[in-house]
């Protein structure tokens, strides 16, 4: 006999489908529809096909933003991920200063990324600011509105400031998940710190360390409240990142139809960079090669 499943459940997830659709799907062939077609007003539009694709991919200010974009989300990857392992390995395993550390790294994840921008415009000025007057109060000098180096590493600044809190806090998770007895065995077997490190410590945090790889990458690729706040995208074009650039594009420009195929072309970009990303922190965690896997 035949055993019957009750499938009332699946009504629970229509709501969420239904935002899902509404907050994603529905936008996304909005975005398709604009990207095929030149429209000049209701009822008036004209079929292009990939036209826009096209002209998008041809344009050199894109090829440029991207190149920054790269640069910019390895270079907090590069310093992120290291530095938030090592602020979780510093942190505290119990007592009061637990709670007194995690609330700490918590507040700048609390506070919004406008207003992210704005605290760093202040904070790096060279009459006012702390870091700015300290700076050039040691004779080195720092305007980040007019030198495009200083932009960069203000920016980058920012970016760290902001976001090692989350990858410290997802390291400091997967450190406190590990079983005492390993930590017991290694202390038995005398092990250094280091070896502790290397053979326990990170093979266990592996998971949590994907994870806030690919937040990272995904966050750091879309960034674009705290540099257009910060710079705005200068001096020049210095700063402009992809977000950056499709906004110009799109607001500033009114180019609906280039904006539109480029949305397709960001969104494909950060979907291809994050998959590869996955693909190689899963080979390198499980220790395949090419070919192992049949």
């Amino acid at each position: 006999m035949e055993k019957w499943h009750d499938n009332r459940a699946w009504f629970l997830v229509l709501p969420v489908f239904l935002m899902v659709a509404i907050s994603a799907i529905i936008p996304l062939m909005t975005v398709v529809n604009y990207s095929v077609q030149d429209i000049f007003g209701p009822g008036q539009r004209v079929f292009v096909g990939i036209e826009w694709f096209r002209e998008v991919l041809g344009d050199s200010r894109l090829h440029d933003a991207l190149i920054r974009q790269l640069i910019f989300s390895g270079l907090v990857l590069l310093i992120e991920i290291p530095l938030g392992v090592a602020i979780a390995l510093a942190m505290p395993a119990r007592g009061w200063g637990v709670s007194v550390s995690l609330v700490l790294l918590a507040l700048p994840l609390l506070i919004p990324w406008n207003v992210i921008g704005t605290i760093w415009i202040i904070f790096m000025r060279p009459d006012i600011g702390l870091l700015g007057v300290l700076i050039n109060g040691l004779g080195i000098p720092f305007d980040h509105p007019t030198a495009p180096l200083d932009a960069w590493v203000t920016v980058v600044l920012m970016e760290v400031w902001h976001w090692t809190p989350l990858v410290a806090l997802l390291a400091y998770a997967g450190l406190r998940a590990i079983p005492d007895a390993y930590f017991q065995a290694a202390r038995i077997d005398g092990a250094s710190a280091w070896a502790t490190f290397r053979y326990i410590q990170l093979p266990k945090m592996r998971g949590v360390l994907v994870i806030a790889v690919l937040l990272r990458f995904m966050d750091s690729f879309l960034i674009y409240a705290e540099p257009f706040v910060l710079t705005g995208g200068g001096p020049g074009n210095s700063t402009t990142f992809l977000s950056i650039y499709l906004v110009k594009l799109a607001v500033g420009q009114f180019d609906l139809g280039p904006a539109a195929a480029f949305s397709i072309i960001y969104f494909l970009i950060v979907l291809l960079f994050s998959f590869v990303f996955y693909q190689a922190l899963q080979r390198i965690g499980t220790g395949d090669k090419p070919g192992d896997r049949r």
